[in-house]
């Protein structure tokens, strides 16, 4: 399939969640690297509020070559648009979205939703994609029922949120324990537990992000491995690589203030074993039903259970210290061929699901 000479790229950013600061740092590095030659692109940022509003000042910075950061909060008060004019174009440009949309009310199937209804091309994981990749407890289960490694967990709803102590003794898990929300990523909201005291402080926390809340087992001593993933029907994997952070765990601070954890790509894992992790990455990519690109975070105990799969991330980061482009810049695909296939791949699934009739 041939790709159109000239895209509308509509770039998505912000957002209602609790990433959206992270939202707007990667949409700037996007926009950065976008051929304007090969793309019209029209950013639309979403505030805190949910409102649609023209990032006129992105897409002059972009055009004249200066492109800085995004400042780290959308003005609710600029001019608000209704987004599905803005998709539907009147020029003869096809139209490709690029959400980059982190966390709920973006990366969780709700703008893949109505981005459906609008009939538009979009980068990424579909509705059931999505939403099982943001959906921590649900992408355990369907992992676990396709026989795939990860470790012990429970879920709780807030309103349970003094029973878990009893929930963890119940269900033989022992500490150190992980307490996250279900439905956010960037580690928001995560707390390392080392006893039953601080587990309900930990939970009260959790719950400030979303109503249902994961407690999973400690690794201990495990190695975190990254793989990136790209494809639709046929994925393929990156070469692995390693984070080693230098707070207690992978934390927000860690990953996006401090920025001191140290990146290893590749990661130093022998032949077999990065074929392992490939393989495994591979297979959690295609049972969450995921399109277009994830990055599979694997956990890896050498002296125990081997890989386990942590977490399936649908629309990784792309900030200058995100290991999704890093990881694919080392297996050969540079940022700007990046985002042509993923625009490719875009209009690839697209036209593939555009066959299916609603009508009899």
């Amino acid at each position: 399939m041939a790709q159109p000479d000239r895209i509308r790229l509509v770039v998505l950013f912000g957002g209602r969640s609790a990433e959206h600061e992270v939202s707007c740092t990667t949409a700037a590095h996007v926009l950065r690297a976008v051929d304007p030659d090969r793309y019209a692109v029209v950013p639309i940022g979403i505030t805190r509020e949910g409102i649609w509003v023209r990032a006129d000042g992105a897409h002059d910075l972009l055009a004249s070559g200066t492109m800085g950061e995004l400042p780290d909060r959308l003005d609710p008060t600029g001019p608000s648009i209704d987004p599905l004019p803005v998709l539907r174009t009147d020029d003869e440009l096809p139209v490709v979205v690029f959400p980059l949309l982190h966390g709920p009310y973006g990366e969780d199937g709700t703008v893949q939703g109505l981005l459906e209804v609008a009939g538009v091309p979009y980068v990424g994981s579909g509705v059931l994609g999505s939403a099982l990749g943001m959906d921590k407890a649900k992408s355990k289960e369907v992992l676990g029922a396709h026989g795939l490694p990860v470790l012990p967990w429970l879920v709780l709803r807030d309103t349970d949120a003094a029973t878990a102590a009893t929930a963890v003794e119940g269900a033989g898990l022992s500490y150190p324990v992980f307490v996250k929300p279900a439905n956010m990523g960037s580690s928001v909201g995560v707390s390392k537990v080392a006893d039953a005291d601080a587990l309900p402080d930990a939970v009260a926390h959790a719950a400030r992000y979303d109503e249902w809340i994961i407690i999973e087992q400690g690794a201990v001593g495990a190695r975190e491995i990254e793989i990136a993933v790209l494809g639709n029907a046929t994925p393929r994997a990156s070469v692995p690589g390693e984070i080693r952070p230098s707070h207690e765990f992978y934390d927000y601070d860690d990953k996006y203030v401090a920025g001191t954890s140290e990146l290893l790509v590749p990661a130093p894992l022998d032949e077999s074993e990065a074929d392992e992790a490939r393989a495994l990455a591979l297979a959690a990519y295609r049972a969450l039903r995921c399109e277009g690109m994830a990055r599979v975070d694997l956990f890896y105990v050498e002296d125990g259970p081997g890989f386990l799969v942590n977490e399936v991330n649908t629309i990784p980061g792309f900030t200058p210290i995100s290991m999704y482009p890093k990881l694919w810049e080392a297996s050969g695909v540079p940022y700007p061929a990046l985002i042509d296939e993923l625009v490719r791949l875009a209009i690839e699934r697209h036209e593939r699901r555009s066959r299916f009739s609603t009508k009899h």
